[in-house]
């Protein structure tokens, strides 16, 4: 399962609106070979028909998408969201992840 903090869902909620998102829309996350770390997370709006392996996911108001195969690194993540000093975005708390490069764009199990 993947989660969404409050903050994440809020802001999630808000870009969709801004972005004209239909109200279909949902986020695929992802994980995809790359970075400094060897793995690097995907994050994107979608309004297409999900694909064979997806599993969907909901949570406070938030639909998520994500394939069988991102999941298995992916599995407890939470989406969170800061606002903070040192950066401002969405980023993922990776329960899985042994390992992260400085800026938080990659990982490693």
């Amino acid at each position: 399962m993947i989660t969404v903090s409050d903050k994440a869902s809020v802001y999630i909620k808000e870009l969709m609106v801004k972005e004209n998102h239909a109200a279909d829309t949902f986020v695929r996350v992802g994980v995809k070979g790359g970075g400094c770390s060897g793995l690097e997370y995907v994050l994107k709006f979608e309004e297409s028909e999900k694909q064979e392996g997806d599993q969907i996911f909901e949570d406070k108001g938030v639909k998520i998408v994500v394939q069988m195969k991102s999941l298995l690194y992916l599995y407890g993540t939470e989406l969170d969201y800061s606002d903070g000093l040192n950066g401002k975005g969405l980023f993922f708390n990776n329960p899985n992840a042994t390992r992260t490069c400085s800026c938080g764009e990659s990982f490693a199990v």
